[in-house]
């Protein structure tokens, strides 16, 4: 039987790629990496096969792909929230820290996604080195976050300090943003951001409030000290 041919789309040849990629994370996040066959990518971005394979040389050149866009899509959206010059630095972490820790950053679908993926890197070396620049691309973000906050407060620290205190910081926001991605039924609203506010905040040695205008991060702003 002949593919069937999907209605021509005028897009850009990163809007195909973007379209590939969304797809393939749809089909990871419900049936995991062994069910988002080309095939099945194909049909749910209703594109030929063919289309796949002009863009990606492999299934797994797309699988990271989708990894990467994952990651780097995860890290964007905590690090937005933060572009607010004006604010104090101590603001600006304790920002990033809480976008960390709610929705649409935690969230079951984002977890499972990395957790689908991260059974890949032991076998595969170039998703390996996607998850080692994705993992260095935010632990740097928030590294020069403390460094401005603790210069801010007038206690600047030594370079191996920040980095200690990064990857610390780093794994507190990991721990907790899986166990709120995996069990949200668990915790309270916005009860892992501001645990995450503390804990990060005792590790640096400052307390941190975050300057997001949610109603959750109000909550936050107003619970800090309870």
């Amino acid at each position: 039987m002949s593919e069937s041919r999907p209605k021509f789309r005028r897009e850009s040849a990163a809007q195909r790629k973007e379209a590939l990629i969304h797809a393939a994370l749809d089909l990871i996040s419900e049936q995991g990496i062994g069910g988002a066959t080309v095939r099945a990518i194909a049909q749910r971005a209703d594109v030929t096969q063919g289309l796949i394979r002009h863009y990606f040389s492999s299934k797994e050149e797309l699988i990271a792909a989708a990894y990467e866009f994952h990651m780097d899509q995860m890290t964007e959206l905590t690090a937005t929230p933060v572009a607010t010059p004006e604010v104090s630095a101590s603001h600006r972490l304790g920002t990033f820290v809480a976008a960390g820790l709610t929705s649409p950053v935690m969230d079951t679908r984002s977890v499972t996604l990395w957790a689908s993926f991260i059974s890949s890197l032991r076998n595969d070396d170039d998703m390996r080195a996607m998850h080692q620049r994705t993992y260095y691309n935010f632990r740097n973000r928030l590294e020069a976050l403390i460094a401005d906050a603790l210069s801010e407060a007038g206690t600047p620290a030594t370079k191996d300090d920040l980095r200690r205190m990064a990857i610390a910081a780093n794994a507190v926001i990991d721990g907790l943003w899986m166990e709120g991605g995996a069990l949200p039924e668990a915790f309270e609203t916005g009860e892992l951001a501001r645990i995450g506010l503390r804990s990060v905040g005792a590790i640096i040695g400052l307390n941190l409030t975050p300057i997001m205008p949610t109603q959750t991060n109000q909550d936050l702003l107003t619970t800090q000290e309870g």
